[in-house]
């Protein structure tokens, strides 16, 4: 029986990886081989930056809630914490949109949140009966 050497698809498969590494500079997308390295890296750093780009994100929306809390006269740790107690379910993408494009809406929920964070501290420091 005669040798196979896999001439077809060694053939796509070379084309399908060039194919990938299109735009790549020099010579990472024109040899097989250093453009299967720079496609393999570049899949790497595109699963890391995915979940830093949601971190990211949630860093940058507490840092616009925090600007906002400090504006009106509180921190933020006690308003998110005046959030949960009261029991407003807004993620912290809502909260900074509102902050920004609805300052009224976002000064009510600042003020629902105060009230809770001050009742739950009076009921904590009030003397057991």
């Amino acid at each position: 029986m005669p040798r196979v050497r896999k001439g077809a698809a060694r053939a796509q498969a070379r084309k399908r990886i060039l194919r990938e590494a299109r735009g790549y500079y020099g010579v990472k997308s024109r040899h097989v081989y250093q453009a299967q390295n720079a496609i393999i890296r570049a899949g790497v750093f595109a699963y890391r930056d995915r979940r830093a780009r949601k971190r990211d994100m949630r860093s940058l929306w507490i840092t616009r809630i925090t600007a906002a809390c400090r504006m009106r006269g509180t921190r933020y740790s006690r308003f998110i914490s005046g959030l949960k107690i009261s029991g407003v379910n807004l993620n912290r993408k809502m909260l900074s949109q509102l902050a920004i494009e609805d300052p009224g809406a976002f000064d009510e929920i600042v003020k629902l949140s105060e009230e809770h964070t001050r009742a739950t501290a009076k009921a904590a420091t009030a003397p057991a009966s």
